[in-house]
């Protein structure tokens, strides 16, 4: 169904359609479907193979009822008929009764009735739907059809046949939504069935939707198979951490332990779909492995121990860092996996108690964290409006922001919406665009300077196809854009992205961007000031330290480090107290060699974990931490939309929330952060954060924030001095001696662009980028998801083999200034000449290993192993 269809069912009615439905008079939405009219008023009509965000096909037939358009009565699918003005529609009359009950039981001839065994069972509409409208019993009496069952159609999905009724849910859904044919109808007639291709699995990301849209039991999910009932199951709504999309999801629990995510429609986000990693990774919430108490280093193992013991000993080497080499000696990495209330917990312990700057929630694969909040900021609707047109200067969003590539797939399919893709090799965006920009790795500021001004002498405009180019620039100058914004690849820095937006932003100033970061609640640690230079609420530290210094204990005297600056300080011995916030720079920092030497040269790690990680391992002091779903609060995501995160199950042994360690550590530092609680630190974050001034607990639990809200709600500062709470009937915050006004928000300023020095003739640039399935913590600890971590391979374009030597499958060595690894090599079009691409974080090939995050580049020499 497309946009314009689910808008106009959700909008007032405006010079509607006068139908009459059962009697009564009602008005119909213009182009508005009889059964979506019917509902909206109250009446429903059932149905099998509908569902509001696919085309309607009437394959099922039963939502048949007697329509009247003026030519008599007549039966007819609501679902593909469109109301028109007097239309008379009887869902009640003996002749749709009677055709109802008819197709359910010829639906039931084959169909088992298992549904005591049936995972199905319970929220089955084919079960309510027979009880409903059906025959109650069947005249048949020949054994039913018997197929073999299940049949693993993928390594998440099981396909049960003989419980099918061919609605076509699940291969519109893959063909339509997904873009992944690979599940099909095969034979004709009665022998009709759902099958794969021959040795080609349904090997999508998005796999799990099938299961939740299937009407019955046909399509069941792996590791959900006979694990409850729907009447065990108790369910919350809260926001999906796998990535910062942030869809919305339930989440379903027995007995204390999660069992399934389901999503939930939300029309800004998330349209119901989910990915699979965001679906099935409530394994690793379950994980054996998590950590259930404190741990501190004996000797050369972690012991378990007390929370006392723990806590205080890390106090003391915080106050011993700050006595011997003053605060700059601390420094505190990560905090994308936590809650906007601990992100800020933990802004204020770091820079309001501790007083060090030295913050980054960040691993050195984002943007910087003032073009991130400084840019003119896009929603998801924004970037799929109808009709318009987007640069896309990101990861490949159906690696790392999944569900975002669903919505931008729609957009350029049904919406007309024109893609112009600039990255530095060919991703799932490249069928879509209607203009695709390869230029070479860290040449995209370059290419986008070419585009909206022309070649500058001497260049070549990094070495994009110059027909593109000219194509691109007339779709940029036709109108407004908005533009995707991130960090394309791991083994070069995010300057060129930067450059790229800073040359659009001077061309065309109501360019709007939305930020592709991939961590979860990225977004929200970065409003709540885990970057350096920033405050809480996006002000920079500058401009709000009189705001900050009015409220807090203290605010850090100068600008810190970011992670890079951080593990490298730490490599040189100058960081005496290294706390990571579930960080893992050793998995996850794009350079090996400076997160080894990081690790080794701090003096102490103070390690805030779910799981003992490889960097966690080498922690002096390890803290256990409560994760998603173990947590109330709320999360940020890549529009700045801020939604509620729900608590369902209770963490492991006595891990704790992340803000309860930062209150606890301030206690022990002689510090009261001033909470008791996560409505504390809302209210405070609803004072202090300008961005954030009237978020408050109450209106983001009101009917008119069901989708969350984007932040900040005015985009005038003066605004933003108004109580928070005096809009909300709250009683008015205690604002104890704050400035008059605000703190303006910061804003992007573009720095100086320069050009790369050219590859070398007998070098590659490297191009790393990411896959869905990694080795990362969260995936590596869901048991569904682990073993589907491809690996990688070196993938060069076919006109370097020759001037390499190499051939297809060959082993190869790939040497850069830090390491040599050997790989197999293929040949591909899809990565540009003189190009290198490998994907960073898998199995068997540790790519990080190649990267130094110092340089803007990594150029590698490729040698066959005899060479």
């Amino acid at each position: 169904m497309s946009d314009a269809t689910i808008e106009a069912a959700e909008a007032p009615v405006v010079d509607g359609i006068a139908v009459t439905i059962n009697g009564a008079a009602v008005v119909a939405r213009p182009g508005e479907l009889v059964i979506d009219a019917a509902e909206r008023n109250g009446v429903y009509i059932p149905r099998f193979c509908y569902h509001p965000r696919l085309e309607p096909v009437g394959m099922c037939r039963m939502c048949i009822v007697e329509i009247d358009t003026g030519r008599g009565p007549s039966l007819q699918p609501s679902c593909m008929l469109e109301c028109t003005p007097d239309m008379k529609i009887d869902t009640e009359s003996p002749v749709t009764t009677k055709a109802q009950d008819g197709v359910l039981e010829f639906l039931l001839i084959n169909h088992p009735l298992d549904c005591p065994v049936c995972d199905k069972g319970g929220e089955c509409p084919l079960q309510d739907q027979t009880m409903a409208y059906g025959p109650g019993e069947s005249r048949f009496v020949e054994e039913k059809r018997h197929k073999e069952k299940p049949i693993p159609v993928s390594d998440l999905v099981l396909l049960d046949r003989e419980r099918c009724i061919l609605c076509d849910r699940c291969t519109r859904f893959a063909k339509d939504v997904a873009g992944d044919p690979l599940i099909h109808f095969m034979n004709r007639g009665s022998d009709t069935e759902i099958a794969t291709f021959p040795d080609e699995p349904f090997s999508s990301y998005f796999s799990g939707n099938t299961v939740q849209i299937c009407p019955v039991g046909a399509l069941t999910a792996t590791n959900y198979r006979f694990r409850a009932r729907p009447w065990d199951l108790q369910t919350v709504e809260s926001t999906c951490q796998g990535c910062s999309v942030g869809c919305r999801v339930s989440l379903d629990s027995s007995r204390n332990q999660l069992l399934r995510y389901q999503g939930v429609d939300i029309d800004p986000v998330n349209w119901g779909w989910l990915c699979d990693k965001g679906r099935f990774g409530f394994e690793a919430v379950n994980s054996t492995d998590r950590i259930g108490e404190p741990m501190v280093r004996q000797g050369h193992e972690l012991l378990p121990s007390g929370w006392a013991g723990a806590l205080g000993a890390a106090a003391d080497e915080i106050k011993a860092a700050q006595a011997t080499s003053g605060s700059g000696s601390i420094a505190v990495l990560g905090g994308a996996r936590l809650t906007n209330e601990s992100a800020y917990a933990w802004a204020k312990l770091a820079k309001g108690v501790i007083g060090t700057d030295h913050v980054d929630a960040q691993l050195g694969d984002g943007l910087p964290a003032e073009v991130v909040l400084g840019l003119p900021r896009a929603t998801i609707d924004d970037v799929c409006a109808p009709g318009g047109t987007v640069i896309f200067l990101g990861p490949d969003p159906k690696e790392e922001l999944p569900v975002l590539f669903l919505r931008l797939r729609h957009a350029a399919v049904n919406d007309g919406v024109k893609i112009i893709e600039i990255s530095p090799q060919a991703g799932s965006l490249t069928p879509l665009a209607t203009v695709a920009l390869h230029p070479r790795p860290g040449e995209a500021g370059a290419a986008v300077r070419a585009l909206l001004h022309g070649v500058a002498p001497g260049t070549d405009g990094g070495g994009v196809d110059a027909d593109a180019r000219t194509a691109a620039a007339a779709l940029v100058a036709a109108g407004p854009v908005t533009v995707v914004l991130g960090r394309q690849s791991l083994a070069e820095s995010g300057d060129a992205v930067v450059d790229a937006a800073a040359a659009l932003l001077a061309a065309k100033p109501d360019t709007r961007f939305l930020p592709a970061l991939r961590r979860a609640n990225v977004n929200g640690a970065l409003d709540m000031g885990l970057a350096p230079g920033l405050l809480p609420g996006r002000v920079s530290l500058a401009d709000g330290r009189d705001w900050f210094a009015a409220k807090w204990p203290t605010v850090p005297a100068a600008t810190g480090l970011d992670a890079r600056g951080m593990l490298q300080a730490a490599a040189d011995g100058h960081i005496d107290v290294l706390v990571l916030l579930g960080a893992d720079p050793l998995t996850d920092f794009p350079d090996h060699d400076l997160a080894t030497r990081a690790l080794a040269g701090a003096r102490t790690v103070i390690a805030l974990d779910q799981f003992l990680t490889p960097s966690s391992r080498q922690a002096h002091i390890v803290l256990a931490t409560a994760g998603f779903a173990e947590v109330a609060g709320t999360a940020t995501n890549i529009e700045g939309r801020v939604s509620v995160l729900n608590q369902k199950v209770t963490g492991p042994g006595t891990a704790r929330p992340d803000w309860i360690l930062a209150a606890e550590l301030a206690r022990r530092l002689d510090t009261d952060l001033g909470f008791e609680s996560i409505a504390d630190i809302a209210a405070e974050i609803a004072t202090l954060a300008p961005a954030y001034a009237g978020i408050t607990a109450e209106l983001l639990a009101s009917p008119e924030a069901g989708d969350g809200v984007v932040v900040p709600l005015s985009a005038d500062p003066a605004d933003l001095s108004a109580d928070p709470g005096s809009d909300t009937g709250e009683p008015e915050s205690d604002t104890g001696d704050l400035a008059a006004d605000p703190p303006a928000l910061v804003v992007f300023a573009p720095g100086t662009s320069t050009d790369l020095a050219p590859v070398d003739s007998y070098s590659l640039r490297l191009v790393a980028t990411r896959k869905l399935y990694d080795e990362g913590t969260l995936v590596e600890h869901a048991s569904s998801l682990a073993p589907l971590a491809p690996g990688t391979i070196l993938r060069v374009n076919p006109y370097d083999f020759d001037r390499l030597g190499v051939s297809t499958g060959d082993r190869v060595r790939m040497r850069s200034p830090r390491a040599t690894l050997t790989a197999g090599i293929v040949a591909d079009d899809g990565v540009p000449r003189g190009s290198a691409s490998v994907v960073f974080n898998q199995p068997g090939l540790h790519v990080a290993a190649l990267i130094d995050a110092a340089e803007r580049v990594t150029d590698v020499r490729v040698e066959t192993e005899a060479g």
